[in-house]
């Protein structure tokens, strides 16, 4: 029997429409990789001199020891999470790894160890210049096996504790909704690195005996912003390429791709502008530092956002993204007294869950209770269930390896004390061997040395980066 001229055309079709979404899946996973580098820059131009080194060391560990370790555990643990959350649903414990031996499965699981590997990231800029090493890589290994991959399963992969048919969504009446991981990415990585942050402790010389915060700032501006902009690129394949080409009817997704490009193109600008008229009007004059925060924040904000809203909704979830900035990262270094070195819970915490719990109120299918109650109850779970278990591993972590350096080891910086190594070994040493940003500034625990030799006990008008209240510079949102 000769097959009809139709069926071998609708064949080739598909077979095309599958090829194109594979190649688009692969090149989008590439372009998200690229912000791992974006990470990089922010977080080392963010700290000082000496620990430049140790914050890139930790960057490539979080990707390169990460994806091994979603490899063998992460997705795995991912699946199980969604279906032991889902009334009904029938699986088998080896059935949840069978994407290690299933050629046809690695490039989904690519696309998912990207994100995976973003969250693990964003910790790294909050604990940095005192976590060990060995500490840190404990916990991003426990984040990357079981913490990040739990809160996926919950609200990712068609079934989970939050989607509409897993137990919470059945009881509320609707599916949590994150589209590129606002909440299950950013504000996931946030909140442990917020929760990290005050396990750790402060930096020494970041407070000063009544508490009130001292500046130290990062030895390369440039840097940051130069990182800021990596990421504002590789963002597009994180949000617009969660999109994918092709509807489920096989037709071209182009309204689709436009809105979540456009939602993503207003918020990253709004979320600028906002966060730099809220510290020109705190400071006299704009921040280019909380101006990068507040690109970035705008960026998270409209992460899970971004299918599911209006223009209009982009450009608000952006305005809120960034405004928030600098008034969230005060409050936590400030009331909490948290050294958060870069920020994170301010760029991706509060933004990513602000986000998303706004995502009715904008939404092009109109506003529900339903949903609504639902974004709030994701977010509470996600950022219940990272609090608790970031602790429970930091205080494991802190009994087999100590969870930061010893005084003098962090007066010497993690560079030459964790990897014998100086990222700028054209820059003096003083007595006690601890390398110097301004070339040979010795410093104490109470005269923090900056990159100009400025110390943190000076006057915030002897160093223009410091904010007159004595906070750091912002952070560097990473």
């Amino acid at each position: 029997m000769v097959t009809p001229e139709w069926v071998l055309l609708q064949s080739d079709v598909t077979a095309v429409t599958d090829a194109a979404s594979a190649v688009w899946v692969l090149v989008v996973s590439f372009l998200i990789f690229f912000m791992q580098p974006g990470f990089a820059l922010l977080e080392a131009g963010q700290v000082r001199a000496k620990n430049a080194g140790n914050v890139v060391m930790k960057n490539m560990t979080d990707w390169s020891l990460g994806v091994l370790v979603y490899y063998v555990a992460g997705a795995g643990v991912a699946a199980v999470a969604g279906f032991v959350t889902t009334p009904g649903a029938e699986y088998t414990l080896a059935g949840a790894f069978t994407y290690i031996t299933t050629p046809t499965a690695w490039i989904g699981w690519l696309f998912g160890a990207v994100f995976a590997m973003t969250a693990a990231t964003i910790v790294s800029g909050a604990v940095a210049e005192r976590m060990s090493y060995a500490a840190y890589v404990f916990y991003v290994v426990a984040l990357v096996a079981v913490i990040y991959p739990v809160a996926q399963g919950f609200a990712w992969g068609g079934n989970g504790l939050l989607s509409s048919s897993g137990y919470l969504g059945q009881a509320i009446g609707a599916g949590y909704k994150d589209f590129a991981g606002a909440t299950v990415v950013h504000a996931l990585g946030g909140i442990a690195g917020l929760t990290a942050a005050y396990m750790v402790g402060p930096r020494n010389g970041r407070f000063d005996s009544e508490g009130n915060p001292r500046p130290i700032p990062g030895h390369s501006l440039l840097f940051a912003v130069i990182g800021t902009l990596f990421l504002a690129f590789g963002w597009y394949a994180f949000n617009v390429g969660t999109q994918g080409l092709f509807l489920s009817d096989g037709s071209f997704a182009g309204a689709e791709l436009g809105r979540v490009a456009l939602n993503t193109t207003l918020a990253m600008g709004a979320g600028m502008v906002a966060s730099t008229l809220v510290t020109t009007y705190w400071e006299g004059k704009p921040d280019p530092l909380f101006a990068a925060n507040g690109l970035l924040a705008g960026l998270v904000a409209i992460t899970g956002a971004c299918a599911h809203v209006t223009w209009v909704g982009g450009i608000a979830l952006g305005v809120l993204g960034g405004a928030q900035t600098p008034i969230v990262y005060r409050w936590v270094v400030d009331s909490l007294g948290i050294d958060d070195v870069c920020g994170v819970f301010a760029v991706h915490g509060s933004a990513g869950f602000l986000g998303t719990m706004l995502i009715p109120f904008f939404d092009v299918a109109g506003f529900s209770v339903s949903q609504l109650v639902m974004q709030i109850v994701g977010v509470a779970v996600i950022g219940t269930w990272t609090v608790l278990t970031s602790m429970v591993v930091l205080l494991v972590a802190d009994e087999l390896f100590g969870l930061r350096v010893s005084d003098e080891d962090e007066l010497t910086g993690l560079d030459r004390v964790e990897h014998g190594i100086a990222a700028y070994p054209e820059f003096g040493e003083s007595e006690s061997g601890a390398v110097t940003a301004d070339g040979g500034v010795t410093t104490t625990d109470e005269e923090v040395a900056t990159d100009g030799g400025v110390t943190s006990g000076e006057s915030a008008d002897a160093n223009p980066t410091a904010p007159d209240d004595g906070a750091v510079d912002g952070g560097d949102g990473a």
